[in-house]
């Protein structure tokens, strides 16, 4: 029996919440975080965006820091760091800091993005963004080799060198061919934003014709965007479901016709339940999704939509104490 892999997942978007509210979202999560650590999950994953009315995390690097210092062994990963929009010999040093704070804990997929509101957030132009990325990494990557390299016509060393060697797990995440090339030239690993077979075999196809080995294809999941566990799941959906389709609404007015694997167009409460990408279920359902190998992965959203602390730490205790042992 294959097992499930648990991970925990902020993003602490949290429409109309309170300034003390959100605080306590942030909060929550470096107690959460230090928990789940303790029953064996197998990650922290911490996603950003920019420009959005409800506090989506726009600024993730902090936030690995903060989890980093209050746990001591579970992977933290940055998925996706939106490489454009940060200055490349700023994100090495912030990069390098925290590798060494982590021990080498916290990955980064690196990602364009894909609204055009956030380059302009930042002054950024948007129809040159796929070879801006390219360039931002590759000066990254020459960057964290600790030699000296050309930026913008000056001569830039970035001191100390990384914790990792040569530098911490990168990946190069997007659903489009182009994507699949990008990560070959630039010797990441990939991503695929859909379980798409050709991408994965485009990739490793570029990096023969590059003469390099290919690294590893992080393909997604078939499964739910978002797990919770309660005693009571129609209770849970009763009183907490908004949070859930706050969540799921804001990724789909975001998206046009940008696929993932995880999107749902529900409009109602009702409707996103019965599509099944965010799934509520009892300790018991859970365990018998895992048995019978439909539940691979289970992503613990644990601020879902501005979800309160009650019932986050009810899901997330009956996940780590009861689903996990049965499953993971």
């Amino acid at each position: 029996m294959t097992s499930t892999f648990f991970v925990l997942r902020y993003d602490f978007r949290a429409p109309g919440v309170s300034r003390s509210e959100r605080q306590e979202l942030y909060a929550r999560a470096l107690e959460q975080a230090p928990y789940v650590e303790q029953h064996g999950f197998g990650g922290v994953t911490l996603s950003e965006h920019h420009a959005s009315d409800d506090g989506y995390l726009p600024s993730p690097i902090p936030v690995a820091s903060a989890v980093a210092a209050v746990t001591s062994t579970i992977p933290i990963s940055i998925s996706a760091l939106l490489a454009n929009l940060y200055d490349p010999v700023r994100l090495a040093e912030d990069i390098v800091v925290l590798d060494h704070l982590s021990a080498g804990r916290v990955s980064y997929t690196f990602g364009l993005g894909y609204r055009p509101e956030e380059y302009a957030h930042f002054g950024r132009e948007w129809s040159s963004r796929g070879r801006a990325i390219e360039q931002q990494l590759t000066v990254l990557l020459q960057l964290l080799t600790g030699e000296e390299v050309e930026v913008d016509g000056r001569r830039v060393r970035v001191s100390p060198p990384p914790y990792s060697d040569p530098h911490p797990v990168f990946l190069y995440g997007g659903g489009t061919p182009a994507a699949a090339r990008r990560a070959a030239r630039l010797g990441m690993h990939f991503s695929p934003q859909q379980a798409d077979p050709a991408l994965k075999q485009l990739y490793r196809d570029t990096c023969a014709e590059l003469g390099r080995k290919h690294g590893f294809v992080m393909m997604p999941p078939e499964g739910p965007a978002a797990v919770f566990c309660s005693e009571d799941p129609d209770r849970f959906w009763a009183e907490h479901g908004r949070h859930l389709l706050a969540d799921a609404q804001g990724y789909s007015r975001w998206s046009g016709a940008h696929q993932h694997h995880v999107r749902d167009d529900s409009g109602t409460v009702a409707e996103l339940r019965a599509a099944g990408r965010y799934v509520v279920g009892t300790p018991d359902e859970l365990i018998a999704r895992g048995q019978a190998g439909t539940l691979p992965l289970v992503t613990a959203h644990a601020a879902c939509g501005g979800l309160p602390a009650e019932p986050s730490w009810e899901s997330l205790r009956l996940l780590a104490e009861k689903v996990k042992p049965a499953i993971g």
